[in-house]
């Protein structure tokens, strides 16, 4: 049986004497997407601090690919495989698109100092092929004829798009995505939902999403975990997820964007 990419056991973590979150269990899978949900405050935000190192787990451990992540600080949670976005958007504001996508790949740069200082040759060919692979990226998402422009001058839609652009460049085996819909019209929502897809088809990497965009969840992710104070409630398929009387209860209540969703689905 394949190691899973990511393991979480009894993971939890404890401020002042209050849970923020506790006996955390997770598993996925290479090429899984996998959701997770709650109400605000919940404790999913910290669930991704724990997992890239922003906090340090008070109890259990997770592991990515099999080797424990605990203690590991978050520029060696980077390195080791896990990128997340953010809910507020961060970018090199003042960076072109092509130049934000360009330094997450970091550990691809091979020349050193003096190649860079003097304009060696081995410095041009490796900002060649740096540059040839950001532009792929871009391309995947439709930025690619936006390459020179300023971040913050991209639309909003965009600016999300080429966080996960940027997140993709370090070659991650693990992708966290914090409210990706978050502030997104329904084309962008359609639109991300699609490049979604082909970054699973493409590159084969486990998801973990958090989301309140219910359709979209329930459209993308094969299974589903569910916090509410720090505690899980439920874990699911998302049929599961939606009929389940305490998550209802908890977090979906008559939640009409989920209604309408269900029905298409029956009409289908």
């Amino acid at each position: 049986m394949n190691t899973p990419v990511l393991e979480a056991k009894h993971l939890g973590i404890t401020f002042g004497g209050l849970k923020a979150v506790d006996d955390f269990n997770i598993t996925i899978n290479e090429g899984e997407l996998v959701g997770l949900i709650g109400p605000n405050g919940a404790g999913k935000t910290t669930v991704f601090n724990l997992l890239t190192g922003v906090y340090q787990p008070t109890e259990g451990a997770f592991f990515l690919n099999g080797n424990k992540m605990n203690g590991k600080k978050m520029h060696e949670v980077v390195r080791a495989g896990i990128a997340r976005t953010f809910q507020n958007i961060r970018l090199f504001k003042t960076m072109t698109v092509l130049e934000n996508v360009k330094i997450a790949f970091e550990m691809d740069f091979k020349y050193k100092l003096a190649h860079a200082f003097f304009r060696l040759p081995k410095y041009w060919k490796d900002e060649k092929e740096i540059e040839e692979k950001a532009m792929d990226l871009l391309k995947i998402f439709n930025l690619e004829s936006k390459a020179d422009y300023i971040a913050n001058n991209l639309p909003y839609g965009q600016q999300r798009k080429l966080e996960i652009a940027r997140a993709l460049a370090t070659g991650m085996k693990l992708l966290l995505l914090d409210e990706p819909a978050a502030g997104m019209n329904p084309t962008e929502t359609a639109e991300l939902l699609s490049c979604i897809n082909v970054i699973r088809e493409r590159f084969g990497i486990a998801i973990l999403l958090i989301e309140h965009d219910m359709s979209l969840v329930m459209k993308i992710c094969e299974r589903i975990v569910v916090i509410d104070y720090g505690v899980t409630i439920a874990k699911g398929l998302p049929k599961e997820i939606a009929e389940n009387p305490k998550v209802i209860a908890a977090y979906l209540g008559a939640d009409d964007d989920l209604e309408d969703e269900e029905d298409t689905k029956e009409g289908a």
